[in-house]
């Protein structure tokens, strides 16, 4: 009779029983990464979005020149007041101006003063609130000149500038920067406190490094992501403002063509020729909501709070 086999438990198994375990299932499906910028803007529909209303009105404003556009000041009394048609696209106002071609033209002027006004306002309010931030002896002096400043509202402290000077697009530029700059050096001053007390930044105080060194290195860089934010806010503000101010005749001179300026001129024929207002109107309004959406976008995609995926 033969022996049956005994095999103990740390004895390897016979080849011919070895039995294969079944694959697990995927519980989860692999994520396709998309990497790059067409990735980034995959992630961020709203950047994209924003980004390309923008790009396209850009490009609008860079070739006027090229859009079958005429000279936006040129006079035909003859050809005034017509309706919108094939000949004149968006009509003609009371002077006989093409409002096509200044409206087109129009868009350099906003853009101009918009991107303008985020750069300058946002470069020197960033400088004053790292200073106030870092510097407590000087925090005190410039956060009450700050806060005496945005006690007057924007549009009201542009219009007190503009009221000493004569109007022209840099004069618009620089009042609406100067109203602009303490938004900016408010936000930059309040993450600059919260940085400061950064372990990274007392060690790099307590190894003896210079104040400007340690702003430079270790402050800076963080306030970028917030202030690139802001300036985009402040781009969308600067061009409502500068609408403003050419409407009320306080901002750029009547020949320049600007939507403002288009409104302002087409106001008193809102209820017969309401075309004058509506396409200055209209532009002004999707350049305003494409900046708009790209700062919301930015804000979304550069705060790690704000992040949708892990």
């Amino acid at each position: 009779m033969a022996s049956a086999t005994v095999l103990s438990p740390t004895a390897p198994a016979p080849p011919h029983e070895v039995v294969a375990a079944p694959p697990m299932p995927d519980i989860m499906p692999p994520v396709k990464a998309r990497r790059g910028v067409l990735g980034f803007l995959w992630r961020n529909p709203t950047i994209a979005f924003g980004g390309a209303l923008l790009g396209l009105m850009v490009c609008i404003a860079v070739f006027a020149d090229f859009l079958w556009t005429v000279d936006p000041t040129a006079l035909a009394p003859a050809r005034r007041t017509r309706e919108p048609s094939a000949e004149y696209w968006f009509g003609t106002d009371m002077l006989g101006r093409d409002v096509y071609s200044r409206v087109i033209y129009g868009a350099r002027v906003s853009l101009i003063v918009g991107f303008a006004v985020a750069i300058l306002s946002s470069a020197i309010g960033l400088a004053i609130g790292l200073v106030s931030g870092f510097i407590r002896w000087a925090d005190g002096i410039i956060m009450r000149i700050m806060d005496g400043m945005m006690s007057i509202p924007p549009i009201l402290l542009a219009i007190a500038l503009m009221a000493l000077t004569r109007g022209s697009v840099r004069n618009v530029i620089i009042a609406i920067t100067v109203a602009e700059i303490p938004r900016v050096s408010r936000l930059v001053r309040g993450v600059v406190l919260s940085l400061r007390e950064q372990p990274y930044v007392e060690a790099a105080m307590a190894a003896g490094t210079r104040t400007p060194v340690i702003i430079w290195r270790h402050i800076l860089p963080n306030t970028i992501a917030p202030i690139t934010v802001q300036a985009t806010y402040i781009c969308a503000s600067a061009m409502i403002i500068e609408a403003i101010l050419s409407f009320i005749g306080a901002g750029t001179p009547p020949i320049v063509p600007s939507w403002g300026n288009i409104m302002a001129e087409g106001r008193a024929l809102w209820q017969v020729k309401p075309y004058i207002v509506f396409f200055p109107a209209v532009f002004l309004s999707i350049t305003v909501l494409a900046v708009n959406l790209l700062g919301d976008g930015l804000r979304d995609a550069l705060d790690p709070r704000m992040a949708k995926r892990i």
